[in-house]
């Protein structure tokens, strides 16, 4: 049966379809032994297909969660030897984190060899929601709540409404306020929740990732990892059909 090229190499393990479109576009990949175009189908049963002239083979699919410390990198590998998530995770094959947390910041990330699944849980029209718990300097006015609540302009755009809950303001720093929030967003920019807070003058302290979609850190010490449960995996491929547990509000600002 014919195939997608990308979806083939993205269930061999090979990244997200678009990691897999850009191998394509630089001709690193092949079919029977001619350059591969980008959109073509195969039949993984008939035809060889090579990746930098090696074989793509099935890989079983592995599907975990890490509750990830500080200083290590949301990446698979780094050319600079610095630790990273996949060396936080027992897998058997080669897996890749679904998303990335900041360097500093710390909590859950999924890391998985099913790109195609990765592909849905990182698109925005699925709304899969992360949950963060986030420590500022200064105290959070209620302007700056309902700027983020609302949406806020980016450098790189207008953010989606965020659901926002003050859980606290410490004033017992001294020299300056405290204050801890969490914060429900379903996008997936780089350094969003830091940037977010930056827009309404705040300098973020601490950043948690406290929940993915329905998987939560409880029991999940940091620094480790677990395999998901196949109705944990389910729930995932279902992201996106179930409505979120409280719409977020109407209108924009910047």
């Amino acid at each position: 049966m014919k195939v997608r090229l990308q979806r083939l190499l993205a269930e061999a393990g090979l990244g997200s379809r678009r990691n897999c479109e850009s191998l394509i576009r630089a001709g690193r990949v092949s079919v029977d032994g001619r350059v591969a175009a980008l959109g073509e189908s195969v039949d993984p049963a008939e035809q060889a297909v090579l990746v930098d002239g090696l074989p793509v083979a099935a890989e079983a699919k592995e599907y975990w969660l890490l509750n990830k410390p500080a200083g290590v990198l949301s990446a698979a590998v780094d050319t600079r030897g610095r630790r990273t998530v996949t060396d936080c995770v027992p897998a058997r094959g080669r897996v890749f984190p679904v998303g990335r947390l900041d360097l500093n910041s710390t909590g859950l990330i999924v890391l998985t060899n099913d790109g195609e699944l990765a592909a849905r849980l990182l698109h925005p029209r699925y709304h899969v929601e992360k949950e963060y718990v986030v420590t500022v300097r200064g105290t959070v006015a209620e302007a700056a709540v309902g700027r983020l609540r609302r949406g806020l302009i980016l450098d790189d755009g207008q953010t989606a409404p965020a659901r926002v809950e003050v859980l606290n303001r410490d004033r017992s720093s001294g020299r300056s306020d405290i204050t801890t929030l969490r914060i429900i967003i379903y996008e997936g920019r780089k350094r969003q929740v830091r940037r977010m807070m930056e827009a309404v003058g705040h300098r973020v302290l601490r950043l948690h990732r406290t929940r993915f979609d329905g998987l939560t850190d409880a029991g999940l010490p940091l620094g480790q990892a677990r395999p998901l449960f196949p109705s944990e995996v389910e729930r995932l491929r279902n992201a996106g059909l179930r409505p979120p547990a409280i719409p977020p509000p109407a209108g924009a600002d910047g």
